[in-house]
């Protein structure tokens, strides 16, 4: 479980994040959703230690981590996984290299039992026998679930995702948020998801915490949204869907003059 305590963040005169608290549960998938600029990658960052929020608290299974040690810090971060919005593969490396990376920097495993876990991983998004190939060799879809592999190889109890399905087609971003949800179940972590993508706030969002200029406007989970009387939560959704339709009907109409 992660708990904020009334974050805030300002970065000179400019107030990003005001008074912002929540409980993320273990075994569920949090999502943060707002618009651009409302203060969602900050508090992300400032969840995860990039960034020093200017008052509050932020408690990992009950334990502040701003009141951390250094060493204390190190051990923290191990047990947080990272999915990445741009996958931050290393393009030289094989998938199997990708995967073993964390591997290799943060525990002293045999090269056996270290290859025996990357092959779980990759068995586990369903990715079995692609260990020998590049990025470069493979599809996005597939880089995103190499990149959920090289996230979860630790076994972390806090996973972050940033938009895990950006530049991702509709059924695979499906695939990749079933995948999440399933691992998030299966291991008890806690997720945290920051996306734009309402199909997966719908599809996985046990609990949700809406932004709008640095507050926290509504929060709730995927089965409450639908009846939110909130104004701004129906303009961002309805938003949200409107521009979902009308990018299909561009693409049926290009379609049709083909």
């Amino acid at each position: 479980m992660i708990e904020i305590r009334n974050i805030q963040k300002s970065f000179g005169d400019r107030i990003i994040l005001s008074d912002i608290s929540a409980v993320m549960e273990s075994g569920k998938c949090n999502l943060i959703i707002g618009t651009s600029g409302s203060g969602k990658t900050v508090l992300t960052k400032c969840i995860v230690g990039l960034f020093e929020p200017d008052k509050g608290d932020i408690l990992y299974n009950g334990e502040n981590m701003l009141e951390m040690q250094t060493e204390e810090l190190a051990l923290l971060r191990q047990k947080i996984g990272m999915l990445f919005q741009g996958n931050a593969l290393f393009d030289s490396m094989t998938v199997e290299q990708n995967v073993l990376f964390p591997l290799d920097m943060f525990t002293s495993l045999s090269y056996s039992d270290k290859k025996k876990r990357v092959d779980e991983v990759l068995n586990r998004v369903n990715l079995e026998g692609v260990n020998r190939k590049y990025p470069s060799e493979i599809s996005g879809g597939m880089k995103k679930r190499v990149g959920l592999a090289r996230s979860i190889v630790l076994n972390p109890r806090f996973l972050f995702c940033d938009e895990p399905n950006s530049g991702l087609d509709p059924q695979t971003s499906l695939v990749i948020d079933k995948l999440i949800k399933e691992i998030t179940t299966e291991y008890n972590i806690t997720t945290i998801v920051v996306t734009h993508d309402m199909n997966s706030v719908m599809e996985i969002g046990d609990h949700i915490v809406y932004l709008h200029q640095g507050h926290k406007q509504w929060e709730g989970s995927n089965k409450d949204i639908i009846f939110s009387k909130d104004e701004l939560l129906n303009k961002f959704i309805f938003a949200s869907e409107f521009l979902q339709d009308a990018k299909q009907m561009r693409m049926m109409e290009s379609n049709k003059k083909k």
